[in-house]
């Protein structure tokens, strides 16, 4: 296997540990993030749960609609819509726009679990895909594991929305 196809295996399990880690970071920062946007910390938890909803429905969807598609081009405009969801996430002047941003996160974590397992068969030859796939969700279990107490340390540190304008240019 050559380095470039370890290259793009790399990079997805990046892409697996931000996503993990933009979905999981406000269960740490949802009291700052209430008394920033007028909001209660129930509602704030609203955006985690619209992730999730709009994840599923992305999931239900995706492999039909990138069935015609380069699914390189398709995982790069879900990327970069994660990126546009963290810059509106960090933005945010009220709760409806991190809403919106939250919904836009769910699509893309939808649509990347949907397309990923079956883009790191197709990357690597059949002998490395055990390997191939550890690699991809060791971005996973690393996200789970330290997301929220590093957003919460670091959010103490620079804010709320601090924290995701430091995850913006790792995207």
């Amino acid at each position: 296997v050559t380095r470039q196809v370890w290259s793009a295996v790399g990079s997805m399990s990046m892409c697996v540990a931000l996503l993990i880690a933009s979905e999981f970071m406000p269960v740490s920062l949802l009291t700052p993030i209430a008394a920033d946007l007028h909001a209660t910390a129930g509602m704030a938890g609203q955006a985690i749960s619209i992730s999730g909803l709009f994840a599923v429905l992305t999931s239900l969807f995706i492999a039909g609609l990138a069935a015609r598609l380069d699914r390189r081009h398709v995982l790069l405009g879900l990327t970069v819509t994660m990126l546009l969801s963290l810059l509106l996430i960090a933005a945010a002047p009220d709760f409806s726009v991190l809403m919106a941003a939250r919904a836009l996160l769910g699509i893309t974590i939808g649509g990347f679990w949907a397309l990923s397992t079956a883009t790191i068969m197709r990357l690597v030859p059949e002998s490395s895909v055990p390997k191939a796939l550890g690699v991809l969700y060791a971005g996973n279990a690393v996200a789970v594991a330290f997301a929220a107490p590093i957003g919460s340390y670091v959010g103490g540190l620079i804010g709320w929305r601090g924290v995701f304008w430091a995850l913006v240019p790792l995207v």
